[in-house]
């Protein structure tokens, strides 16, 4: 019988890609491989480096102190919070934000029949990474991991692409749609996933440009001209497309109001010339397709009525639901901790979600209302945890939006707090109080903000109950 040995080969550990984005400042020179370089040798120094996180340090290496601005590890998909540098698969990606928000724009008719012209933007085109929307990726927060599946969607595609796989055989669109209540981010998602491509993708394309489509304005009072604004838009797309060394985000928002559906339109409940609009629309995108550079993003809040052809177009149709109480945490956490950073308001230290449902399962039941008595810092952490959770629980009960949620302390200075109170236009008062322009103001402590934002919750409870 033959003898069966194990072997003694070791076995290799799993290697996690980690993204490391190095921003640099807008005065920088320096080349992006030479920035790339120095950022390895530094990371690579550490034995271990935390995920989701923003480095430091780095102002020690002179090379990086003169250039960059700012050195974080961006989300993986590894459970751990840390890991050692022999299990990481590192990715640096060094990019310099384009700054303003200025943005080129295209005409209903640019140089045709001005009787036919009415001068409407029909799109907007933004280089990309834009220095405005940096960190919107980070504060969109959603369940499933779904922007991590979006991203992997991507670079999914591309390997595709690369591989030369045959269309005929493998079959893709490069198509987002995303449907969901009003209020839910699907716009903004759109918006910091072509952001954060333009940054992963900076090592294969030079530079990076979002296409909004201004839907509404490709409709013409003119019989058949619809059609022919369709056209001539994704003509223009084309146009950018052709430029290899860019990646082209084309994002239709509120997808909709063009691709209503045509069993509409041919049982005449819709005007005939949707028809030719809905018609013109899925010949272009099936031209683009075969472009490894373009993805088009859409949008909708009334998914039934999007002609089913262009449903079955997208590669990927995601539902963005409200925010679970989790989520709801996390915005409301993020929302105080900015307006504590910029010294409105006094506050112990703000715990992590997973610091709160620690309390929330070992500590004694809470008051929601409980305030901040004693100076046990530890103590105000938790009460400020629990009374968030609370909120939170509410918030979600009330089927609130991260939009109206992203509102609630500014509803809670105008309506409770009094911003009138808490300014003072003296600058001479300044001692032991926050400044901003020519203004001053005191903070005030964090319960009457909490306050203030539980009774705003309370509020638009009644006046939705009101508008039922």
């Amino acid at each position: 019988m033959p003898d069966i040995t194990m072997s003694s080969q070791p076995v290799e550990k799993r290697k996690w890609p980690v993204h490391v984005e190095v921003r640099l400042n807008s005065r920088s020179t320096s080349r992006f491989e030479t920035i790339r370089t120095h950022v390895h040798s530094w990371v690579t120094s550490f034995d271990r480096i935390n995920l989701s996180s923003t480095l430091t340090g780095w102002e020690d290496v002179p090379e990086l102190a003169a250039s960059v601005e700012r050195i974080a590890t961006s989300d993986s998909a590894c459970p751990s919070q840390s890991l050692p540098i022999d299990e990481m698969n590192l990715q640096i990606h060094v990019y310099q934000p384009c700054a303003g928000d200025e943005f080129q724009e295209f005409t209903n008719n640019p140089g045709g029949n001005n009787e036919e012209d009415d001068g409407t933007m029909a799109a907007s085109v933004r280089e990309l990474p834009s220095q405005s929307w940096e960190g919107l990726w980070d504060s969109l927060i959603y369940e499933d991991n779904i922007k991590m599946k979006l991203l992997d969607y991507i670079h999914a595609t591309l390997m595709f692409s690369d591989a030369g796989v045959d269309f005929n055989l493998v079959s893709w669109n490069r198509v987002v749609l995303l449907h969901g209540p009003p209020g839910t981010g699907k716009t903004s998602l759109c918006r910091a996933l072509a952001q954060k491509l333009s940054i992963r993708l900076s090592q294969r394309y030079s530079h990076a440009r979002l296409l909004e489509i201004n839907s509404h304005s490709l409709f013409s009072k003119w019989f058949s001209e619809s059609g022919k604004l369709v056209q001539r838009l994704f003509s223009s797309i084309t146009e950018l497309a052709d430029e290899e060394d860019a990646f082209l985000v084309v994002l239709i928002d509120e997808v909709e109001s063009l691709t209503a559906a045509r069993a509409s339109a041919m049982a005449g409940t819709e005007p005939s010339d949707g028809l030719r609009v809905v018609n013109a629309l899925l010949t272009q995108l099936d031209k683009l397709k075969h472009r490894k550079n373009v993805l088009v993003m859409s949008t909708s809040n009334l998914v039934k009525a999007i002609d089913t052809a262009f449903v079955d177009r997208a590669d990927i149709v995601q539902y963005i639901d409200l925010p679970p109480r989790d989520a709801v945490y996390e915005i409301l956490r993020t929302c105080l901790c900015e307006i504590i950073n910029r010294g409105i308001v006094s506050s112990p230290s703000v715990p992590s979600l997973q610091q709160a449902l620690m309390y929330e399962r070992t500590a004694p039941i809470q008051a929601p209302t409980a305030v901040f008595n004693g100076s046990d810092a530890h103590e105000k952490s938790k009460i400020l945890g629990l009374r968030l959770l609370t909120l939170a629980t509410y918030c979600r009960n009330q089927k609130m939006s991260g939009r109206a949620l992203r509102r609630l302390p500014v509803l809670a200075l105008a309506k409770y707090i009094g911003a009138g109170s808490m300014i003072s236009s003296n600058a001479s008062e300044s001692n032991g109080k926050s400044r901003t322009n020519n203004s001053t103001f005191q903070s005030a402590d964090v319960d009457t903000w909490l306050s203030g934002m539980e009774n705003v919750v309370l509020d638009q409870g009644k006046q939705r109950e009101s508008l039922i």
